[in-house]
């Protein structure tokens, strides 16, 4: 069953986390699909993941790129994996779909939005529900990431 990791988003915001992420997920060889509440926000994601860093690249693609097949990530509102990814980030609210099949899921939330930390508590209580493994991580305050709860 696939286990879902929440990721609290207090001292950094997604555009600083959510590339770490993904340069971790390939370099573990795994393919991804980002989720976000709008084809808008996948855009200015696609476009930040390009000028984040001039010394790394992310290959990643979106709808209006085409050929989903050939990007080890794909950025998108809907929910699709096609790609073939193994792993699914969700941001911005993004609605959690079936997750069988995939090797992890990945929640990131920000914790100065009630209402996205109200949407992660019920998430957290869905998927215990359903026996997934979950575990919430938070970032220390030398910005390392600690698991606080499993």
């Amino acid at each position: 069953m696939t286990p879902v990791f929440f990721y609290h988003l207090e001292r950094q915001p997604l555009e600083s986390v959510l590339p770490k992420l993904l340069a971790a997920s390939l370099e573990r060889g795994w393919r991804v699909v980002v989720q976000t509440g709008s084809d808008e926000r996948a855009e200015a994601l696609a476009s930040h993941l390009w000028a984040f860093d001039d010394e790394s690249f992310l290959p990643h693609g979106t709808r209006s790129d085409g050929v989903p097949d050939l990007q080890p990530i794909w950025l998108t509102a809907v929910d699709e994996n096609p790609n073939s990814a193994n792993v699914r980030f969700y941001v911005d609210g993004a609605p959690v779909g079936d997750l069988d099949g995939l090797t992890r899921a990945v929640i990131l939330f920000d914790g100065s939005d009630a209402e996205a930390l109200e949407q992660a508590r019920s998430g957290w209580k869905r998927f215990r529900a359903e026996g997934r493994e979950v575990t919430y991580w938070q970032q220390d305050e030398n910005g390392r990431w600690q698991n606080r709860a499993a």
